[in-house]
């Protein structure tokens, strides 16, 4: 039967680190961007006896994964093995060993393919490139989730509220949190659909501030990431509406109810875009830059003043400006990976818009920063240090895929296909430098949008 083993030297104590895979959010924080894995039902930890199922894909075909935890020893060991899956067998061994100055884990996993007779001279191939990449990034994940919880080892953990938490960054920040060992809270609608084992859940109505349930009284801070998709729907008149009400109103709702508090939170962060500049050209533009004009910029400029209320109550608010988040989880390099593959990738009119880029880790990471900093207040950008030209984005991308990048999208086809968003998402741009991050000691894990995508879509050159 064929063997993978896997082996990782970490100078962490094990008991930090096996602390970090028992947590609720370990699952979504060692899987790998592109394998999309979804949760179906998932209790977190890893209790002799509990299941955890999820659905991945088969190459174009959907396939369920039910998971069966056993054989556990408290800091030491746990085993999953496949009850339902594409495998006729899979048995997986975790093994944290002590060693000097850290600790060692091993990975062992047993697998056989269904038909192993017929399929194991192709197959084995197949699978065991597809593990390599996935224990690659999973090495590199919790190392980087390690490192940067240890930053702030002195430091109290916190109860933390999460507005979006089912966002394509909430979902991350929530389960990275987890890892960290502080106490997340999600404050969600009542319909909200939620992922498995969620956690606490306060219900709330953004457009009114009523509470259905929960209290907001007793946390130590709050992250507020609400907001309709930007980028998801062509934009009319009542899309616009959507998108500034859903911002603007429920931040200034969620900031009073949180000044009146008895015991109100230390510190508010409140997301916001860098849609603020408005296109700005090659202009080089940080923190200290004046707004620009137009649809995108008033929304941001509302959407940040309506945090008053927090601030004047003296609550620690952090505004962080976000630059595109590059993850094939969502977003825009979600829809542009397709026809990338397809040769279809190229510059967007002349390419020349500057594109303000940040990594998924580094958008979690430095939330994490802006959070655990109790010195901190403002706005600040998070994108990262080395912005790009949209051709040269098209260019790196063709490069990580093996694709071709020089078919162009002219700018009436963009405009007719996408209309005002087109005009000012892909047209338009802005050259952000995260001045203020970068002053306040945060060291980004991807500098380079190559080494990004490369980590996000597993196409390492080795």
């Amino acid at each position: 039967m064929p063997t993978f083993e896997n082996s990782i030297e970490i100078k962490y104590p094990r008991e930090s680190v096996f602390d970090w895979y028992a947590s609720r959010g370990a699952f979504n924080r060692v899987m790998p961007e592109w394998e999309k894995l979804t949760p179906l039902e998932f209790t977190g930890g890893f209790k002799d006896g509990t299941r955890n199922t999820f659905r991945m894909r088969i190459g174009p075909f959907p396939k369920k994964w039910v998971a069966e935890h056993s054989g556990l020893i408290d800091g030491y060991q746990f085993h999953d093995s496949m009850k339902k899956g594409p495998f006729s067998k899979w048995e997986h061994t975790h093994i944290f060993e002590d060693i000097q100055d850290g600790c060692k884990v091993i990975d062992r996993i047993e697998w056989k393919l269904p038909f192993h007779i017929l399929t194991s001279p192709f197959g084995s191939r197949i699978v065991t490139g597809r593990m390599k990449n996935i224990f690659r990034h999973r090495n590199r994940r919790l190392v980087a989730d390690l490192k940067r919880h240890n930053n702030f080892k002195g430091e109290p953990k916190k109860r933390i509220l999460v507005t979006g938490s089912t966002g394509l960054i909430g979902e991350q920040l929530c389960c990275f949190l987890n890892t960290g060992g502080h106490q997340v809270v999600r404050l969600a609608r009542p319909e909200t659909k939620l992922p498995p084992d969620p956690g606490e859940v306060i219900h709330w109505d953004p457009e009114s501030g009523e509470l259905s349930s929960g209290s907001l009284e007793g946390f130590d801070a709050v992250i507020h990431l609400a907001g309709a998709g930007i980028g998801d729907k062509r934009w009319s008149k009542k899309r616009k509406s959507l998108i500034r009400d859903s911002r603007v109103g429920p931040t200034n709702r969620l900031c009073i109810l949180l000044s009146e508090l008895e015991n109100p939170p230390e510190v508010f962060l409140s997301a916001s875009a860098i849609g603020w500049y408005g296109d700005r050209g090659d202009e080089e533009v940080n923190e200290d830059s004046a707004s620009g004009k137009g649809f995108l910029p008033d929304v941001c400029q509302e959407w940040e003043d309506a945090t008053a209320p927090a601030s004047n109550s003296g609550i620690r608010v952090v505004k962080f400006r976000s630059g595109v988040v590059v993850t094939p989880i969502g977003g825009m390099l979600s829809k542009i990976i397709f026809p990338t593959k397809m040769g279809a990738g190229g510059p967007i009119s002349n390419g020349k818009q500057y594109l303000s880029w940040i990594s998924l880790d580094d958008e979690i990471y430095a939330i994490h920063h802006l959070l655990m900093r109790g010195d901190l207040g403002g706005a600040y950008n998070l994108t990262a240090p080395m912005p790009v030209m949209q051709k040269q984005f098209a260019k790196i991308l063709g490069k990580v895929l093996w694709r071709p990048s020089f078919a162009p999208l002219p700018k009436p086809i963009v405009l007719l296909m996408f209309g005002e968003m087109g005009r000012r998402l892909l047209l338009e741009g802005q050259r952000v430098s995260p001045n203020k991050l970068i002053e306040s000691g945060y060291v980004f894990e991807h500098q380079n949008l190559e080494s990004c995508l490369r980590d996000a879509l597993g196409r390492w050159r080795d």
